[in-house]
């Protein structure tokens, strides 16, 4: 099938490719929808064929959300983690993604749908977090409302352009393929060089948990700060001798701490990827001695908490 042949498909059958490609993207699949929204824009007869199908994207990009949502209701951390380790950047986490959302509130569902990551994971934090559903469903639909209007809009006004675009690619499809194939290989690329940047950073000496269980009972006990999200702090509790703080205002957390006094870092991410931001952004702020904690709160939680009773700390 050419690419006149694709346009035809859609433009008949329109409502149902823009349904479920939002659908499948919106559920967490590597499949773009905005191009699929332009050109349906673009194919659109009257306004109200824009209008079907926009509410076709809405309610897709609302059912996606709204079976997100259940979901971090039902298992609250387990499926934030899941996602994150699904990323192929580990360092987008649940702990930051967690404290923003928590400081936009019901906004940032609005504005979720147009930045890279944060569309997939903000659902189930709100449910997480126990948004109430009569404020989480209007926030999905006014977010994916206005990111499928744009595109939908920009196809609709730019249909000369897109149509002369479809015409070229109709009669250079080889070369537009190459050029196809060329863009996701270097989105690919970025992606891994991404990763392997994450996994220099992570190249700095780590404490083991019973290491960190001897400092806390030395003389002079190092420091702990605990950046995990506020609502796995609120669901259990604060860590003995702890301070809490977020990646956005490590700073403000440690002013007052000794720069030669040792520090211990600890999140509940994968592969304690906020702990490592901030033991290097500490380190380069001047603090001699800061290590992450290895295998973060989980490991904390497994290994340390027997010992804590048996020395009363706890």
């Amino acid at each position: 099938m050419d690419i006149s042949q694709i346009s035809q498909s859609l433009q008949r059958d329109a409502v149902w490719v823009v349904f479920l490609n939002v659908l499948l993207q919106q559920a967490g699949l590597p499949v773009p929808a905005v191009p699929t929204l332009l050109l349906a824009g673009s194919l659109a007869a009257t306004p109200g064929h824009i209008g079907r199908l926009l509410a076709a994207a809405v309610i897709a990009s609302v059912i996606a959300d709204w079976l997100w949502y259940l979901a971090g209701k039902a298992f609250g951390y387990r499926v934030l983690a899941g996602l994150c380790k699904l990323s192929i950047n580990p360092g987008s986490c649940v702990s930051q993604t967690e404290a923003r959302f928590i400081r936009w509130g019901p906004g940032s569902l609005v504005l979720a749908k147009f930045i890279p990551g944060f569309s997939t994971v903000a659902p189930p934090i709100a449910g997480s977090l126990r948004m109430a559903l009569p404020v989480f469903l209007p926030a999905a639909a006014a977010g994916a409302a206005l990111w499928a209007g744009l595109a939908l809009g920009a196809g609709w006004l730019l249909r000369t352009e897109v149509h002369s675009a479809i015409a070229y690619l109709d009669t250079h499809a080889a070369g537009a393929l190459i050029v196809i194939v060329g863009l996701a290989a270097l989105w690919l690329g970025w992606k891994l060089w991404q990763k392997y940047r994450f996994r220099v950073l992570s190249d700095l000496p780590h404490i083991a948990p019973d290491e960190l269980i001897a400092a806390l009972q030395a003389a002079v006990p190092l420091l702990f700060l605990d950046l995990r999200g506020p609502r796995l702090q609120a669901e259990t509790g604060p860590i003995p001798g702890a301070r809490a703080a977020e990646l956005d205002h490590l700073m403000d957390a440690v002013g007052d701490w000794p720069r030669d006094q040792p520090i211990v870092t600890l999140c509940a991410c994968p592969e304690d990827a906020t702990a490592i931001h901030a033991a290097r952004t500490l380190l380069r702020a001047g603090y001699l001695s800061v290590r992450p904690l290895k295998g973060g709160y989980d490991a904390w939680r497994q290994n340390t908490q027997a010992l804590l009773r048996d020395t009363g700390l706890r």
